[in-house]
């Protein structure tokens, strides 16, 4: 249950701070009081998008937080540990709303908005003004019954096996659209492959080829100078070994009087040996060197046919390299496309009855309780003051041409979705004696209004929700109904806790504690503000709903007597 909550700076209001009880709360107040403020708080503590505008002119942020009391089950004890929130024997939901944004916190750990409404979703069943119009468009009807535990695990069970099915059927329409784009390119690919095979193109011929040409290029002067080299080292008359050696006997001479000269000595020795060296190389190198203008032709043409290939495939040499095995592997697939259809389709095939089981486990299953429904449905429109109502929850196979179902169910093929292969529709019939027709063509709003509430007390059996709010349910309704509404309301509170906004005072009668939304003026502003009534003021208020603010004794008798009746005979 919700113990209490409390809002700061989010619309009208300041700052208000509520206690709720177990049971049936209720909540009053004149229209444009705030009633609607407080619900639409609620719904920022549970995830729903928050609206920067409902920050109070003034404040910085609006934050709203909710104490919650309850039993934790399994899979929400799991999404907690998974957001590393830390596990109390109460949950404190906090949302504060920026202008550049908001933050969610559980148990004061930030938590993204998305796990915010995860949490939510196990805690609170929010029932807004319109909700009830949901059930005049049919794509939601399957929702209804999808809500039950009973089909949430063949829903679950489908699912897997629809996504392996579509997963198929995705690799095999990209395989032969593939094979489609493959054909259009085939004679092409032949060409390019034949043609960069031809070439025996290597990863750094380039280079090497550029290393070579040059030589070539410069035979003729690479052998004048090695010549001058040798000439100047081996020259008969006065050549640059022999100075150095007379230079190197000189100084033997003088270092063997003036040892300074010792390392100067040394330096000769040492130049003397790597120009001899040199020469001699000289000398070797010239008998390498190779004049064939032939061979440089011929490198030159292949240079030619190197760039014409990198200009036309807009690719480097290595570049052309891995494109040639590309598109020989692209050939290999085009010539085994039949193989790999083949095995692709024969997936399909196996998969097609394994997820036709699961389509027809997930259609009984929807059928089983769309039967229960419709028993517990009637039953609870009687209460509801309805008791010729027949209802019927109808679950069809979505049958298709061949060319777009997936599975065949009796021999015929079915359409498959996501939610699966059925078609889910709402029937009623209020009077007796006629056919059930489709609830959105034929229930007015005041039967929407209780078969929503019918549907709620059902769902917060099935799923044990911790906590209800309805605001306004009452939608369309007055007297009598009202009165069976609430008592709806009231036994359904012994399941759960419920938080309601009503005008009616058939349903406010039957509060187990009731609070008072209304208006006031504080330093010249307007500001909402909620107020707990003891028993006296709970008459008094259920007196006002019934007259208007012209309350007589008469009139507070009547509410008396009202709130005796109703919370005496529950």
């Amino acid at each position: 249950m919700i113990q209490s909550l409390y809002i700061k700076d989010f619309a009208l209001i300041d700052e208000l701070n509520v206690s709720f009880r177990e049971g049936l709360n209720i909540l009053t107040g004149q229209t444009g009081a705030g009633k609607s403020i407080i619900i639409g708080a609620l719904n920022m503590i549970l995830g729903e998008r928050a609206d920067t505008e409902m920050i109070r002119q003034g404040a910085d942020k609006a934050i709203t937080e909710a104490i919650l009391k309850i039993d934790r089950p399994p899979e929400l004890e799991s999404l907690l540990q998974e957001n590393a929130v830390e596990l109390r024997p109460e949950l404190i939901l906090r949302r504060e709303i920026r202008s550049s944004g908001s933050r969610g916190f559980i148990n004061d750990t930030p938590v993204t908005i998305t796990v915010l409404k995860e949490v939510g979703d196990f805690l609170v069943d929010l029932h807004g003004q319109h909700d009830h119009q949901l059930l005049l468009k049919e794509d939601n009807h399957r929702g209804v019954i999808d809500a039950f535990d009973r089909v949430d695990p063949r829903l679950s069970t489908y699912r897997q096996e629809y996504n392996k099915m579509r997963s198929l059927h995705n690799k095999l329409q990209k395989l032969k659209k593939r094979e489609q784009e493959l054909q259009e390119k085939i004679e092409l690919y032949q060409f390019q492959v034949q043609e960069l095979e031809e070439a025996e193109l290597e990863p750094h011929e380039e280079e090497e080829l550029e290393a070579e040409m040059h030589l070539l290029d410069n035979a003729e002067e690479l052998d004048q100078k090695a010549a001058s080299i040798v000439r100047l080292g081996q020259d008969d008359d006065r050549n640059v070994v022999g100075l150095l050696n007379q230079i190197k006997l000189h100084l033997e001479d003088i270092a063997r009087i003036e040892p300074e000269f010792e390392n100067y000595l040394q330096e000769i020795t040492s130049a003397r040996i790597t120009i001899q060296e040199t020469v001699q190389f000289a000398e070797r190198y010239r008998s390498t060197i190779e004049f064939n203008p032939n061979r440089l032709e011929k490198l030159r043409s292949r240079q030619n046919e190197l760039n014409r290939l990198r200009k036309k495939y807009h690719r480097t040499i290595p570049e052309l390299i891995e494109y040639l095995h590309e598109i020989r592997k692209e050939l290999s697939l085009a010539e085994n496309f039949d193989l790999e259809i083949e095995k692709i389709e024969a997936q399909i095939s196996e998969q097609s009855e394994v997820l036709a089981q699961a389509a027809r486990e997930l259609h009984n299953a929807r059928k089983a309780v769309g039967t229960t429904v419709s028993q517990q449905i009637e039953k609870e429109l009687e209460e509801l003051g309805i008791p010729h109502a027949n209802f019927d929850v109808r679950v069809d196979w979505m049958y298709a041409t061949e060319d777009n179902g997936w599975i065949t169910v009796e021999g015929q093929p079915v359409t498959c979705t996501e939610h699966g292969c059925d078609d889910v529709r709402l029937y009623i019939s209020t009077n007796k004696g006629e056919e059930p027709k489709p609830l959105a063509k034929i229930a007015s709003g005041g039967e929407i209004s209780r078969v929503m509430l019918a549907l709620k007390s059902i769902i917060a059996r099935e799923q044990s929700l911790p906590v209800m709010i309805f605001d306004e349910i009452d939608t369309g309704i007055s007297g009598e109904i009202s009165e069976k509404v609430g008592r709806t309301m009231r036994r359904l509170s012994e399941k759960c806790q419920i938080i309601a906004i009503t005008h009616q005072p058939q349903i406010a009668s039957q509060a187990h504690k009731h609070y008072k939304v209304h208006k006031v003026e504080e330093d010249g502003r307007t500001i909402s503000q909620i107020v707990p009534l003891d028993s006296e003021e709970h008459i008094r208020e259920v007196a006002t709903l019934m007259s208007g603010e012209m309350i007589t004794d008469s009139t507070l008798n009547s509410a008396r007597e009202l709130i005796e009746k109703n919370t005496f005979s529950n």
